[in-house]
């Protein structure tokens, strides 16, 4: 099963230092999609944040329905966590129990991520991944997608395609529906659907993103409050999001106004407080929950392929400097709160 490897610009390959390493999964509907697709995003993470990056794949359905591509990952996991060729962090840092490792997926690699990181091989392995982080993920396939659509609020305002009335994924999702799931599948099967898995089941760090221009953004909102809830001394700080609520602010994940200047990832009110809605992070000892809503974005918004083929010279510049900001928030949240390292100043 393929890998590719991105080590960052700074690197020496001919030293023997080691480096806090990011495994990342491509998204596709499962049965869809190429190692290669994260490339632009894998190269500006590793060079930016001075992180080895290893992209992993996986076998596609309908070829290989649930779960063939979790146990493929599992594979390939451990299978690179016992190379000792790559310079991958192997101490546990002192105060902690957990290395320098984080895994990452996107769409349905934001599933696959959550999934295989619940498998006890992974979840109990020395150099488990401290973090799992969903980016848009395609969490819980229960809930089929047109009740999906009325969680996602629409903006006119945008110019197209962020301003269309319909969701992409919408026609799309059926389709990777039937190729991936099996027949008589339970649909809550916390590894088909990572939405209703236990939290101590996950890694002590979970990092959920989303879009708001997203069908799939009420799901991940939801699962993010649900950790936190868990987690946190003060169960009534988050409340949970309710997808059949009569409240709009239960009911729509974001906002029906423009949130944020182009470019920009703003997640605060009008008086500059930081708003739950969009962004938040709760830590207790040992573990954390980080949730973070892209304001005014499309669903692949930070996939060069997917936002050139969605076109509008606005919307791929919004996109592109959005991606920016995703890749100094996540990387600013995993190296100093999950493998506590020093941030430059």
């Amino acid at each position: 099963m393929r890998r590719s490897i991105f080590f960052p610009k700074s690197y020496d390959q001919t030293s023997p230092a080691t480096l806090p390493t990011l495994f990342t999964i491509h998204g596709g509907g499962f049965c869809i999609g190429h190692i290669r697709d994260d490339d632009e995003w894998n190269r500006a993470f590793a060079d930016g944040q001075d992180v080895l990056v290893i992209a992993l794949n996986y076998s596609k359905a309908p070829a290989a329905p649930f779960p063939t591509g979790v146990y493929d990952l599992e594979a390939l996991l451990l299978a690179i966590l016992a190379d000792e060729s790559l310079p991958i962090d192997r101490n546990i840092p002192t105060g902690t129990r957990h290395a320098r490792t984080a895994i990452l997926g996107f769409s349905a690699g934001g599933n696959l991520v959550l999934s295989v990181a619940q498998l006890p091989r992974i979840h109990d392995h020395r150099l488990a991944p401290a973090a799992a982080v969903s980016v848009y993920g395609y969490l819980d396939l229960s809930v089929p997608p047109e009740e999906k659509l009325r969680n996602r609020p629409f903006k006119a305002m945008l110019a197209s395609p962020r301003g269309d009335a319909k969701d992409a994924l919408a026609s799309l999702i059926p389709t990777f529906d039937w190729s991936y799931i099996p027949y008589d599948q339970d649909l809550r099967d916390p590894l088909l659907s990572p939405y209703f898995a236990e939290r101590e089941k996950l890694p002590p760090f979970v990092g959920v993103v989303a879009t708001e221009l997203d069908m799939l953004a009420h799901e991940s909102w939801g699962f993010a409050c649900r950790l936190a809830r868990e987690g946190s001394s003060d169960e009534e700080k988050y409340e949970m999001p309710d997808a059949k609520s009569k409240d709009i602010k239960l009911r729509l994940c974001g906002s029906q106004v423009v949130r944020s200047k182009p470019g920009r990832i703003e997640v605060v009110d009008r008086a500059g407080k930081q708003e739950a809605r969009f962004a938040f992070e709760e830590n207790w000892e040992g573990g954390g929950v980080k949730w973070l809503l892209v304001p005014d974005a499309l669903h692949g918004f930070d996939n060069k392929h997917i936002r050139e083929l969605m076109g509008g010279e606005e919307t791929v510049e919004d996109a592109e400097e959005k991606t920016r900001a995703e890749i100094e928030e996540l990387g600013r949240w995993l190296k100093g709160t999950v493998w506590r390292l020093p941030l430059a100043a």
